[in-house]
């Protein structure tokens, strides 16, 4: 029914009502759901508070899909802050980019991307930050390209081993045809996106102010089916997700009201049921949500 690799490491804490009384009674309940489906899965959470980890498949390889967008967020707020530009400078709204494949020329479809307003635009000048804020929220591929031009895809890819994600690759920007046939495709895998987003809630990418204002945008996702989708309205998500035919991720930060806060990261691929594992990751997002709620009322 599907494939892992499991690996976990948490602490036992018993807790009072429904759900899991201890780790294993989680990790198996995250078993049942995830082997309702028809696909490949890797699921890393890091509660930031106590350090406790489930690494699930973490090391194995997606294509990253729009997950990639928030390497490229990282570098423009790295570029900015070494004032290569502002992040209020403006960049002409265009809409041809060369492939990486051969240096061709494409064009994207906006029947095709998840926005289609910016392509109105096309020929007049908009704000970097108003890009990087489409590129995140509504996942633009268009304001993705603009900004992957202006930054430099190979410098994304050096600022995550600057990091420490050593397997999220970045070699290109969105609907490159002639790349994607030929393999050239940017990957992820759920350790490293935890990695930069564990780093990004602790102020650690680029710096305090920058971390801070990419939260902010990516508090503001309008795409909330999965992480989100079964949480209580006060809990905060600043996330990304990724999807192409077969392929649906989310990866995020999640800020508890009481101020504590941890990482969630779902990939998936093959998959034969997209609506189904969508339900599943709200499932588990909720699940995990519930036993770290649950911790904290153990400790009171």
């Amino acid at each position: 029914m599907f494939t892992f690799l499991i690996s976990i490491m948490l602490f036992t804490t018993p807790i009072s009502g429904q759900t899991y009384h201890n780790s294993e009674d989680l990790k198996k309940e995250i078993q049942k759901e995830l082997a309702k489906n028809k696909g490949t899965f890797a699921i890393a959470f890091k509660n930031l508070t106590s350090g406790e980890e489930i690494l699930i498949n973490e090391k194995e390889s997606f294509h990253a899909a729009s997950t990639m967008k928030t390497p490229i967020l990282i570098e423009a707020y790295k570029q900015a802050a070494l004032q290569k530009f502002s992040i209020d400078d403006y960049l002409t709204v265009k809409n041809e980019f060369k492939s990486i494949a051969d240096g061709s020329i494409f064009s994207l479809d906006p029947k095709d991307d998840s926005d289609t307003e910016l392509y109105e635009k096309i020929g007049s000048k908009v704000k970097i930050y108003d890009l990087l804020y489409l590129m995140i929220i509504k996942s633009s591929n268009l304001a993705t390209n603009i900004i992957i031009d202006l930054v430099g895809a190979q410098n994304a890819n050096n600022t995550m081993r600057e990091i420490g994600a050593k397997d999220i690759q970045v070699l290109r920007g969105v609907e490159d045809g002639k790349a994607f046939r030929k393999g050239l495709n940017n990957t992820s895998t759920a350790y490293d996106q935890m990695l930069i987003f564990a780093k990004m809630a602790q102020g650690e990418i680029v710096n305090k102010a920058s971390s801070d204002e990419m939260i902010k945008i990516l508090l503001d996702q309008e795409f909330n089916d999965k992480i989100p989708a079964k949480l209580p309205k006060n809990v905060k998500v600043a996330h990304k997700t990724g999807w192409i035919t077969g392929v649906n991720h989310d990866a995020g930060i999640v800020f508890l009201p009481d101020g504590r806060k941890y990482v969630l990261v779902f990939h998936a691929k093959n998959l034969e049921d997209d609506k189904a594992a969508i339900k599943s990751m709200a499932k588990i997002s909720k699940m995990i949500y519930d036993y770290v709620i649950n911790q904290k009322k153990s400790e009171d």
